[in-house]
């Protein structure tokens, strides 16, 4: 599975991060998020899940 993030509608709310800590890093300069890698180790695909599904501006999509 892959996961991007739209970067012109992530607005920092960092939710991702919170819920998958290994697979989101977020900007020092803005607080916007990005995957640490594009592909998702398979122990970490039920979180990156949640987290697509909480972000409030949908701008977590992924690729199976």
């Amino acid at each position: 599975m892959k996961v991007f993030v739209d970067s012109s509608r992530c607005q920092g709310h960092t939710l991702c991060s919170m819920i998958a800590p290994d697979s989101f890093e977020l900007s020092d300069i803005d607080g916007t998020s990005s995957p640490v890698n594009e592909v998702v180790p398979p122990d970490q695909e039920a979180a990156v899940r949640e987290a697509a599904q909480s972000c409030p501006e949908q701008a977590i999509s992924i690729e199976e």
